[in-house]
């Protein structure tokens, strides 16, 4: 089964201190209805991963990309809810241009204090909190990583740092 490519992006504060995340409360029929998650989405056809982050957040939160930083990446075996198997290429957005919309045909957006995303104060996937840590570490280093789903939730982690 080939993988459904996807970017998942934190858009960071000025200051660095909190994260524009997406709570998704939509359509109650969402795969994701009830969690905080970053921005992004599917990778279309003939578009590079970093087009693709920028053109996420620019249809989601109304924002330019004045940088992009990679994270990592993730392979999320089993994970769609067909069993699908989901790559996605993380990133930090630092620096961006605009003002942040409201709302999204996906949910809530909410600046949210990074302390609060790092100690689980935030309702997002389990899951979320083992790679999270990486992508905000003080001195990031591009990561990958591996999170099998079975039965809709993670049933291990590896990552390596490159």
């Amino acid at each position: 089964m080939q993988a459904i490519l996807a970017t998942l992006g934190y858009v960071l504060s000025p200051d660095g201190s909190q994260v524009l995340m997406i709570r998704r409360d939509a359509r109650p029929d969402d795969l994701h209805f009830g969690y905080y998650n970053g921005l992004g989405g599917k990778v279309e056809p003939g578009e590079d991963v970093v087009a693709g982050m920028r053109r996420e957040i620019r249809e989601e939160a109304g924002l330019e990309c004045a940088a992009v930083e990679l994270a990592g990446t993730v392979s999320w075996p089993g994970f769609g809810r067909d069993g699908e198997n989901w790559f996605g290429f993380l990133f930090r957005v630092p620096a961006w241009t605009g003002e942040p919309r409201q709302t999204c045909p996906e949910g809530t957006l909410v600046w949210t204090d990074l302390t609060d995303i790092l100690a689980g104060r935030v309702p997002m996937w389990e899951s979320d909190r083992h790679f999270l840590p990486l992508v905000f570490a003080a001195e990031p280093r591009v990561f990958h990583g591996a999170m099998p789903f079975a039965g809709g939730r993670a049933v291990g982690w590896s990552y390596t740092v490159a």
